[in-house]
């Protein structure tokens, strides 16, 4: 059956336990003691005012590769098959490195090797090897921490931490502490000015004290903290059972404090008390003095967790690499012994799609961040997921927010600190977990999704603020008590129910209204399967409508895991609108019925299995199908990202930060955009397939922002059709230039090569071949600087000129520095007058019209400068009712078109490696080519099981 975390029926065993609760959360919680250690701490009476600036460094260890198996072997069996893989080719200069840490005593499932000679012929031999499952360069991340004045003095005993990426490929993982003194407002305050937040026990402030008087104190649970060590005779903890070092360094001790303070925050016993102050801390080392790791060091370092049998392990890393596939695995591999993963989101918020993995994997507990005053902090990470896109839609992420700012944890020799950052909102939640581990009498009972299952049941929501940033709300520790101490094992799924109606929770789904002939809505659901580490849908997921709630207006597909594992996989839903409501309004309800099935634990009932039947509720508001003017349609299939290219960024001023990877979505880095869109009256669809598959008699326009891949002959043959038809099109461009593009090259850590751009910002040669028919082009120039358009302050970042438009067109030109001048020759850049701006009415009769515009930038979030939605207004007024503001048809700024005469066009990079992660093209004989094109995807409806009853209501938990 489904959790019932509202209404859950306790038993009579517990019902004191109640009784203890209700009188106890009425005390103050004023110098609570456990034992003898006093929870008040003294104030700081000479404190400096000292920011702790970290900045992160990543770069490859010449001739070291982890050579990954299949299996765990012995030493001597895994040296066998790296010597018979390579004696095979007569290659004898290689050796492997000596491990010398706690682990080196067991079977391993990888090997690290240096190779002197020949290294792609070796790695390619190796990886030929039937045991041998992959071959990665070993690489070493270096985080430097300095103290400098801050701007504004800290309150006592704060240090501030921020960061600064410089890295050859900078977006690695990497602790995730920093300042904040920026929240994002929840609503509930609007008129309140935020003030800093005031450093608070955060145990006591979320009631831990109420489990430490009913004698749980986090006994007989493991914990392992992995980061920079910890003292062995620090005053505040009393059961640390193991210390290891899995650095170079020949010391246990942690000579910075970032890991005393997370071991703090967790299982600290004085001063600034921890959750679980009885637990077993468990220290892994896996940061020297100078800040530096390597892979090899966390691989083994989490083999040894599992073999210690570890229960709980908080992780303060992260980074954007989801197809880091020696860590993604080994993640996976610890959460399917068993092991609770707690980790940080991230914190490059306020943008969406910026998770950090491996928070934002399914079997991970991922934390967001909030003040002390119920506020997402403003640099907390934001949803949806991206690894999805674009096909699909994303999950929801966070799971749960807790306090991350101004929270106080342990100091280096003693006293206390407070840091702020996902990495402290992290180890809140996992020193709670410790604790909840340890009030649970059946211990079997516990795994990574019944504990994620309890957390996010119990979560109380946040008004005023969506899923994506809140995820399932704050931290209820007695809450979650409750529910984790009467749990019997069940699937659940995540969110619990799908309504389309409510704002701003169900932000963006609840955004827009659905139609007939939209493009299905997709809600990518997690399922969540506390019965057993793998489990299967059996069968089909059930369609039930509520006639009585016009359930039959809807039509539901269904997409899911063949396997859940590790505890968890995903139910993907496409809702449409069904024929006979295209012109009805009004809402529309049903549930979809899942059944989880999952092989017995009991070695008794071999083969048995045990199932779970969950609900997911499913409401949503239907409209007659607007009109064709009104609807535009977002191109995803042609955007590109990191990972796992180089795909740059589209403002060349982003030095630091140079890949592109917030997923380019209209509700990730344009949400702003899409906000405005809506909020003039456009219906925005976002269509995440090839050109060939959709209807274009229902769109006014195409909308092609920053795509990077390249096009089918199919599509572009069918775009010109379309276009004769009456689709108009809209185009945002972006720099690309060869020259740039060999200029802004980095050495890859993956390959060992120096990697170049795949595209620039924008594929300028592919977005050519879609213009030529209409006698259009962009060039390869780079421009930038500020101007007026039409009475507007606007700032081009990084973008391309128009170099070919035809003469009956309207062109709007303007004077920008030549950015690629500078870039190439670090000189100050030239000044032109530069073809921004094309609009054309295409001649065929009912034909669409067209626009180009050279930069995208002005739209993106990620590095929006000064926006252009005005600009997106008069754009598609054009081209949806043929009006052309007179601000543009009659500036000064108008110039004739050009005719592209003296204008080489830019040609695609030679040697560039596109083909490798283009949906488009594929390798033929070393020239890549157009795959055949794809089949469109064809979505199997569900047969409805109609009930003829009223839909139940369902609730959420709010502060």
């Amino acid at each position: 059956m489904a959790l019932r975390p509202y209404f859950a029926k306790m038993k009579f065993a517990h019902v004191w336990l109640k009784v203890l609760l209700m009188f106890l959360f009425l005390k103050k919680h004023q110098g609570t003691r456990l034992g003898n250690s006093s929870y008040e701490t003294e104030s700081c009476k000479s404190c400096s005012h000292l920011t702790l600036k970290v900045e992160f460094s990543s770069t490859v260890v010449e001739h070291e590769y982890i050579v990954a198996f299949t299996g765990y072997y012995t030493a001597k069996a895994r040296n066998k098959f790296i010597s018979t893989a390579l004696k095979s080719r007569g290659i004898d200069d290689w050796k492997i490195v000596p491990r010398n840490n706690p682990a080196s005593d067991y079977p391993s499932d990888f090997e690290l090797i240096e190779i002197k000679t020949s290294q792609r012929d070796t790695v390619l031999t190796l990886e030929d090897h039937p045991n041998i499952k992959r071959v990665t360069p070993q690489r070493r991340v270096f985080r430097s921490l300095k103290f400098v004045d801050s701007e504004m003095p800290a309150p006592c005993n704060e240090t501030k931490w921020s960061q600064k990426w410089q890295s050859s490929r900078p977006l690695r993982r990497t602790s995730l502490s920093l300042s904040s003194g920026f929240w994002h407002a929840t609503g509930r305050h609007s008129s309140r000015r935020l003030l800093k937040a005031i450093p608070r026990q955060v145990a006591q402030t979320l009631q831990a004290d109420v489990l430490w008087q009913l004698g749980y104190t986090g006994s007989n649970v493991k914990v392992a903290v992995f980061d920079t060590g910890l003292s062995e005779k620090h005053p505040h903890f009393k059961n640390v059972k193991e210390r290891t070092n899995w650095t170079n360094e020949k010391t246990l001790d942690d000579g910075l404090g970032h890991g005393t303070f997370v071991a703090g925050v967790i299982a600290s016993m004085r001063e600034c008390q921890g959750f679980a102050p009885d637990s077993e801390l468990h220290i892994y080392r896996v940061f020297t003095n100078n800040q530096v790791s390597y892979t090899s060091w966390f691989l083994d370092a989490f083999n040894y967790a599992i073999l210690k049998k570890i229960d709980v392990l908080n992780l303060s890393i992260g980074g954007p690499d989801f197809m880091d596939h020696p860590f993604v695995d080994k993640v996976w591999e610890l959460t399917a012994n068993n092991v609770i993963m707690v980790s940080a989101i991230g914190n490059d918020g306020p943008l969406y799609g910026t998770l950090n993995n491996p928070a934002d994997q399914m079997d991970v507990i991922g934390v967001g961040g909030i003040d002390f005053e119920d506020n997402i902090a403003r640099f907390s990470s934001r949803g949806m997921t991206t690894w999805e896109l674009p096909g699909g839609y994303g999950r929801m992420k966070p799971d749960i927010v807790t306090y991350g700012s101004g929270v106080r944890g342990s100091g280096l020799k003693g006293g206390c600190r407070s840091l702020s950052g996902t990495s402290v909102a992290s180890p809140v939640v996992a020193g709670a977990v410790t604790l909840l581990v340890s009030t649970v009498q059946k211990r079997e009972l516990v795994n990574p999704a019944s504990m994620k299952q309890a957390l996010i049941a119990s979560a109380r929501r946040l008004p005023g603020v969506n899923m994506f940033e809140q995820g399932h709300g704050k931290l209820d520790l007695l809450r979650a008590y409750q529910i984790l101490n009467s749990y019997k094992p069940q699937a659940s799924l995540s969110p619990s129910y799908v309504d389309l109606t409510e704002c701003p929770y169900m932000w963006p789904y609840c955004s827009q209204p659905i139609y007939y002939g939209g493009m299905p809505t997709i809600v990518n659901v997690t399922i969540l399967n506390g019965m057993g580490v793998t489990g299967r849908i059996v069968d089909k997921p059930d369609w039930q409508p509520y006639l009585p709630h016009n359930g039959d207006n809807i039509e539901v597909a269904f997409s899911y895991s063949p396997v859940l594992w590790p505890w968890s996989g995903y139910l993907a839903i496409s809702i449409s609108v069904a024929k006979k409501a295209a012109s009805w309004e009004g809402i529309a309800q049903g549930h979809i019925m899942v059944t989880i099935a999952s092989p017995e634990e009991n070695e008794a009932k071999n083969g048995a299995e045990q199932f779970s039947i969950v609900k997911l509720p499913i409401k949503v508001k239907i409209i007659p199908t607007p009109p064709r003017s009104k609807r535009v349609l977002w191109d995803q299939y042609h955007n590109l990202r990191y990972p796992p290219g180089y795909f740059p960024r589209d403002n060349l001023r982003m030095k630091n930060d140079p890949l592109d990877w917030n997923g380019d979505h209209v509700h990730t880095n344009f949400r702003d955009m899409y906000q405005h869109l809506r909020s003039m009256g456009y219906f925005v669809e976002v269509l995440g397939a090839p050109f060939t598959c959709f209807d274009a008699s229902q769109y006014g326009t195409l909308l092609l922002v920053d795509s990077e891949e390249e096009f089918f002959p199919e599509e572009i043959s069918k775009l010109r059709r379309d276009v004769a038809n009456g689709l108009s099109l809209v185009v945002f461009s972006d720099w690309y230039n060869t020259s740039v593009m060999r200029k802004v090259k980095f050495y890859d850590e993956n390959t060992r090569q120096w990697w170049m751009p795949d595209t620039g910002g924008a594929n300028i040669p592919a977005l050519n071949d879609l213009l030529s028919v209409w006698s259009m082009s962009f060039s390869d120039g780079i421009y930038e600087g500020d101007f007026i358009m039409a009475n507007h302050d606007m700032y081009y970042a990084s973008g391309c000129s128009i170099a070919k438009f035809p003469e009956e067109g309207a062109v709007i030109s303007h004077t920008l520095k030549d950015q690629g001048q500078e870039v190439l020759k670090q000189e100050t850049s030239l000044v032109q007058n530069v073809p921004v701006l094309g609009m054309y009415q295409t001649p065929s009769e009912g034909g669409g019209r067209i626009v180009l515009y050279g930069d995208s930038n002005c739209l993106d979030d990620s590095h929006r400068q000064k926006d252009c939605f005005w600009l997106m207004d008069a754009v598609l007024q054009y081209t949806s009712y043929g009006v052309m503001p007179p601000s543009l048809s009659h500036s000064e700024n108008r110039q004739k078109p050009p005719s592209g005469e003296g204008i080489t066009p830019p040609e695609r990079m030679e040697g560039n490696h596109l083909h490798r992660y283009s949906k488009v093209l594929e390798t033929h004989l070393g020239d890549p080519k157009p795959r055949p094109l794809p089949n469109c995807p064809h979505l199997s409806w569900a047969k409805p099981v109609p009930l003829n009853e009223t839909a139940p209501r369902y609730y959420a938990r709010t502060l």
